[in-house]
């Protein structure tokens, strides 16, 4: 039996093996109650894309503002985010303008790197993904997690430098964190332990609880 917590949602999953009853696994799972609860005691609160609140942006901080406008695409004005249209649907309209400006940014700074390390990358792609920040498929397509656009910048930039020396070195052997660091021009280590320490505070933006 397995017991595991989803940082993003605040939820807890059993898993079990074919032959034990469900019964018998939930009583388990009651008897872990208690770390349970110290998980959720853990979670960062949860801050939804709505009127006034405040979301990280690289290393800015952006204020959603509501217009009484049509135009339903926000537009960045400043350290304000301008959103026109109803109120129904504002959470989906920013969560889309984020993931259209994470796309272009990771792809720009993909490409950059890419350029210096002298290698191809077939495609860029986003995703939302729970327990990874970014994947190099053999076939030279990179995947990031669009919430990389709410990390401060050292710590995307990061990201696409680890992902990008994985096109030369499919492992992390010396070499392969040797490239990644000539590729950001500094060591990747504190990127790395911000992540680890506030990775999952990204997951619970754009959430109501």
């Amino acid at each position: 039996m397995k017991l595991s917590f989803d940082p993003a949602t605040g939820q807890a999953r059993l898993t079990l093996p074919p032959r034990v009853a469900l019964r018998h696994g939930l009583d388990w799972a009651e008897e872990k109650r208690g770390w349970i609860e110290a998980q959720r005691a853990r979670l960062a609160p949860a801050l939804p894309f709505v009127p006034g609140a405040r979301i990280p942006f690289g290393d800015a901080e952006l204020e959603i503002v509501t217009l009484d406008a049509r135009a339903r695409t926000p537009r960045r004005e400043g350290n304000r985010l301008l959103c026109g249209g109803p109120a129904e649907g504002l959470d989906k309209r920013v969560e889309r303008w984020l993931r259209s400006e994470a796309l272009d940014l990771l792809r720009s700074e993909t490409s950059e790197l890419a350029a210096l390390a002298g290698v191809t990358v077939s495609r860029v792609a986003i995703g939302d993904p729970r327990s990874r920040w970014g994947s190099c498929a053999s076939s030279g397509a990179i995947r990031y997690s669009w919430r990389l656009v709410l990390a401060p910048d050292f710590v995307r930039r990061a990201t696409v430098a680890h992902e990008v020396a994985h096109r030369v070195h499919m492992n992390h052997g010396p070499a392969f964190h040797a490239l990644t660091a000539t590729l950001l021009g500094c060591d990747p280590a504190p990127a790395r332990a911000w992540l680890r320490a506030h990775g999952p505070r990204l997951h619970r933006i754009g959430r109501y609880s």
